[in-house]
């Protein structure tokens, strides 16, 4: 389009309805330019170039008519600039001062658009400020895949509005704000708190999923104000999901902890940070002193850096000790040697011609992610799933197998099965080619580029390494990659830096069963939301003798924690995360530690220089990356996804089975914080989806409650009827204090009224 060639060649047209990401819509009209042998200006963003075709944009002709449309846009356009949010970053304010003339000819009434209510996030107070771009409609259908704004009725009536009385959901809604050209719709937290020229701007990475995505944290008096996204084509484009963007009110919140603080006679007492260390370093010595070093553990959330994982792991090492983890949801530990990454790089999901997603509820875990598969799709690319739920991707699947996760290892062994069959080689296991495993077989066996993806559930699954082994066996067959999608910001750079045991000690599964550790040191975890089985959690965590917990908010550790030490969130320290493509992406602390809190990785160097151990004398958080990486160039040689694990299809399949997800917002210490994401359709509290048979087994009607119990312990939730599910599975969520009594996330479970 002349618009694009234009952009090109560094001339700017003016423009409010053309977006490089999103569908023609030449509704604006501002971008009227004058082409030799048109009879009228025309539409740069919806004319096609041509061979010797001249255009002009900067003609009498073209300023001519681009003035006469701004004189159009204003006409209904409130005065109300000094109040408005997107001052200062306005499109309409700035393309006025150069199109709009200095008086309004306009003597009638301007019309008013009521405000619309759409939920915590976004803000549709002004909608008489709205010009009909029609940007977020465009958004909605065509990257979120779910069209939740639409234009009603017409003319000087027409108006953006929800579906009746609907709020807006989607799980990327906050890029409607970015791209709104003018203030209709602004950020809710942010409303009214700052200039846009009073904040500076300073660059970030997202610490919460795989992807990575590129931040631009804006803040104003040492404190974080607002988040937006920072441009990267191979990362996140120009987008970022709604918990990148809202997470930061929980930097701000009062639940964040500021002084180390030590339990003495069951009482809490704030303390300097040189006792609270002593007195670690104290207690650490006494543990390995009289129970050997193999009494001492550590558990790490792979939401810390790159630097932090790698001193925790060098510490407890240090101490002679190999119990070092950060696989905290996983249940499978036997899944290879190499670093597990996403098999591909990102901007290549948006190209793929086949996919085949196993055990991931990818909407939720991977926003970004799913956004690409979504624009892979629509180019023509087929796309399957596996999995134990039938949650709306917002994308057109052209196969899908819902089954319970017991037989989720049986259904990859039916597609190897028929992959098998096609290319006439023996199948590494018994399967049972049905008609959606040859329809998921013949789609992997044509197209060009294609991928396996392994997802949370299936790397959080009991029988992970054989799900890992046969989607090996049917990608080799295949000549896809196989990739995992990947849990948190930096589970690749937690296993490159050996956050993992790395000669035999214990792993997450195993200090979590309680086995006989006398000394835990946590770093970020809250063991009743981040592991697999939070009941056991809980009682191994209370069961020792020390419990060091390093957090950045107040949490239930006042219960089981003999230290806390106040440790700063990613906007407060320096760090390095690995993506789950193994980018490497180093970012720098935007505001200055609050109160007493200081950087994890220094909190562990003074800890590893007061127990007396070699290697700790850093100076910078980038001497630590340096030491914990390597050579970088040397990465990628690192990440194998390959296995030899033996294929093991038989899985207890008694009872009723627990499907666990994790909600998009109860998936790490920032977002469970956040109020405005906390107050989203997604932050409800969790409910127990049952089967149709269940349901009418129990006799429950809408509005029921059931008691669901499992491993000794036991929760009251409300129930609804979910008629996708398989016959013996219920879903009841993870990570929410609702849930936080039951067992293992994959288990069986009883349900009765309650």
């Amino acid at each position: 389009m002349v618009i694009r060639a234009a952009e090109e060649n560094g001339t700017f047209i003016p423009h409010f309805c053309y977006h490089k990401k999103l569908s023609i819509a030449a509704n604006c009209r501002m971008c009227l330019v004058d082409i030799e042998k048109a009879p009228k200006p025309m539409p740069a963003c919806a004319t096609p170039v041509t061979q010797g075709m001249i255009v002009r944009t900067k003609s009498e002709k073209a300023i001519k008519a681009q003035q006469s449309v701004m004189e159009f846009l204003l006409i209904n356009h409130p005065l109300d600039c000094p109040i408005c949010d997107q001052g200062g970053e306005c499109q309409l304010q700035d393309l006025a001062v150069g199109y709009g003339g200095s008086a309004s000819r306009y003597k009638e009434e301007k019309r008013v658009v009521f405000h619309k209510e759409v939920g915590p996030l976004i803000s549709m107070e002004e909608m008489s400020r709205c010009i009909q771009c029609t940007r977020c409609v465009r958004f909605g259908q065509e990257i979120a895949g779910v069209m939740e704004l639409g234009m009603a009725h017409r003319g000087e009536h027409s108006e953006i509005t929800t579906f009746v009385g609907r709020s807006v959901d989607s799980e990327l809604s906050g890029n409607m704000i970015d791209i709104c050209p003018v203030g209709a719709l602004t950020s809710k937290p942010f409303r009214y708190s700052a200039r846009t020229w009073e904040l500076s701007r300073r660059k970030s990475v997202s610490p919460h999923d795989s992807t990575g995505a590129n931040l631009i944290v804006q803040v104003k008096n040492g404190k974080v104000m607002r988040v937006v996204p920072l441009e990267n084509e191979d990362v996140n484009e120009c987008w970022i999901a709604d918990r990148d963007r809202f997470s930061y009110e929980a930097l701000n919140s009062d639940a964040r902890l500021t002084k180390p603080m030590i339990k003495q006679g069951g009482q809490w007492a704030e303390v300097e940070w040189t006792v609270a260390l002593e007195y670690v370093a104290n207690g650490l010595k006494g543990i390995k002193t009289e129970h050997g070093a193999n009494a001492i553990g550590a558990l790490a959330t792979e939401h810390s850096t790159v630097e932090e994982l790698f001193l925790l792991a060098q510490l407890v090492r240090g101490l002679g000790s190999d119990n070092v983890d950060t696989r905290l949801r996983q249940a499978d530990f036997t899944t290879g040697a190499g670093a597990r990454w996403l098999g591909l790089p990102i901007a290549e999901l948006s190209t793929l011609d086949r996919a085949l997603v196993v055990g991931s509820f990818l909407r939720k875990d991977h926003p970004l992610f799913a956004s690409r598969l979504r624009q892979a799709a629509k180019r023509g690319a087929q796309i399957s799933a596996i999995g134990g739920a039938n949650d709306d991707w917002l994308i057109s699947l052209s196969q899908r197998v819902t089954v319970a996760p017991s037989a989720w290892a049986q259904a990859l062994a039916d597609v190897a099965a028929a992959v098998a069959a096609e290319r006439g080689v023996s199948a590494p296991a018994v399967g049972n080619a049905t008609d959606a495993a040859k329809a998921i077989a013949a789609s992997l066996l044509s197209g060009q580029s294609k991928a396996i993806l392994l997802g949370n559930a299936a790397t959080q699954h009991p029988q992970a390494s054989s799900l890992q082994a046969l989607a090996q066996w049917i990608a080799e067959q295949t000549g896809a990659k196989l990739g995992f999608l990947g849990e948190s910001a930096n589970t690749v750079g937690a296993q490159l830096v050996g956050a993992q045991p790395q000669q035999g000690g214990l792993n997450a599964g195993q200090m979590l069963a309680g086995k006989g550790l006398k000394a835990m040191v946590l770093l970020g975890v809250e063991p009743e939301f981040d592991t697999a089985n939070p009941s056991a959690a809980m009682a191994a965590v209370q069961g020792a003798d020390m419990v060091v917990s390093l957090s950045s908010f107040k949490t239930s550790a006042n219960e089981y924690a003999d230290v806390i030490l106040p440790i700063a969130p990613f906007s407060e320290t320096s760090g390095t995360f690995v993506n789950a493509e193994g980018r490497v992406q180093s970012f720098h602390g935007v505001v200055k530690p609050l109160g007493d809190t200081r950087p994890a990785w220094k909190v562990l160097r003074v800890l590893g220089t007061m127990l007396g151990l070699e290697g700790f004398a850093y100076e910078t958080s980038e001497e630590v990356k340096a030491r914990a990486l390597g050579d970088l160039a040397a990465l990628p040689a690192k990440l194998n996804n390959a296995t030899s694990a033996a294929i093991n299809l038989s899985a207890s399949t008694g009872g009723l089975q627990r499907l666990a997800d994790v909600p998009i917002y109860s998936a790490d210490a920032l977002v469970r914080r956040a109020p405005s994401l906390q107050a989203t359709a997604d932050g409800k509290a969790p409910v127990a989806s049952l089967p149709q048979a269940l349901w009418a087994e129990l006799g429950l009607a809408e509005g029921a409650q059931v008691k669901v119990s499992q491993d000794g312990g036991s929760a009251v939730l409300p129930a609804v009827l979910d008629a996708s599910l398989p016959a013996n599975v219920v879903r009841v969520p993870a990570g929410h204090p609702a849930t936080a009594t039951l067992g293992a996330s994959f288990g069986t479970v009883r349900v009765e009224k309650a």
